[in-house]
């Protein structure tokens, strides 16, 4: 695999079309490896600590050990989520976890937008607390990782290993696009990894308090996110803004 390092200006659409995806880890490994082998420290995880990237942790920390992540922290996530990042430093106590804070509280939000401004007007709670920290992450990076797999949603079935990323206007390196939701747990389980245990009743998709909901029978891994709405994405993977 060429370690030619793909910049957004430069962007290579035909990296990894060849890859063997038959491996454990259905090719996430090479492509981790190759991605911290050319950018180094000019690539960032943006973790949400979902199950998703409980494995991408554990294969980042074998290729980088103080590889930087960071967890947009919009002051609203769960409890649990804040208690499995603890349970995380301590099990891969070198990494670089930053938690990432937006540049208004909720109380400033509040006063200068609207109140519960994720009831109101969800699309610019995202963008105010998820996209323009990440934005500010991404400034002096030149890729970053997401857990994006295909099968999530309609709109992420065309995600490749290595993607142009217009809203960011940087690479976006998608290790795991070719796993299955029962891919997921079963390496979970495999590997003793810890995990959101708000996954244990019946949430799939875990984001922040106000948008994020438990859900019965449906095997959707997305489910229970911004229900009742058309939303269906934060605004981290589309080019559109709020």
């Amino acid at each position: 695999m060429s370690e030619t390092k793909i910049t957004y200006d430069d962007f290579n659409p035909h990296a990894f079309e060849t890859l063997d995806v038959t491996d454990e880890t259905k090719g996430a490994r090479e492509v981790i490896k190759w991605a911290y082998d050319v950018y180094g420290d000019s690539i960032i995880y943006s973790c949400s600590f979902g199950a998703e990237g409980m494995i991408l942790i554990d294969l980042i920390s074998s290729v980088k050990k103080d590889a930087e992540i960071v967890f947009l922290d919009t002051n609203l996530h769960f409890q649990e989520t804040y208690d499995l990042i603890d349970r995380v430093k301590a099990r891969y106590p070198e990494l670089n976890i930053k938690l990432k804070q937006p540049s208004l509280t909720l109380e400033e939000q509040a006063d200068q937008v609207a109140p519960a401004l994720w009831k109101q007007d969800p699309n610019q709670c995202c963008y105010i607390r998820k996209i323009k920290p990440l934005e500010e992450v991404l400034s002096g990076a030149t890729a970053w990782v997401s857990g994006l797999r295909r099968e999530q949603s309609p709109s992420r079935q065309a995600t490749n290993f290595i993607n142009k990323d217009e809203r960011f206007k940087s690479v976006k390196v998608c290790p795991l696009i070719h796993w299955t939701w029962d891919d997921v747990w079963a390496y979970i389980k495999a590997h003793d990894l810890h995990y959101n245990e708000l996954h244990d009743f019946n949430f799939p998709s875990i984001g922040c308090i106000p948008c994020t909901e438990a859900v019965s029978g449906n095997g959707d891994s997305r489910a229970g996110r911004w229900t009742n709405s058309t939303k269906t994405e934060c605004g981290l993977h589309t080019t559109n803004k709020p």
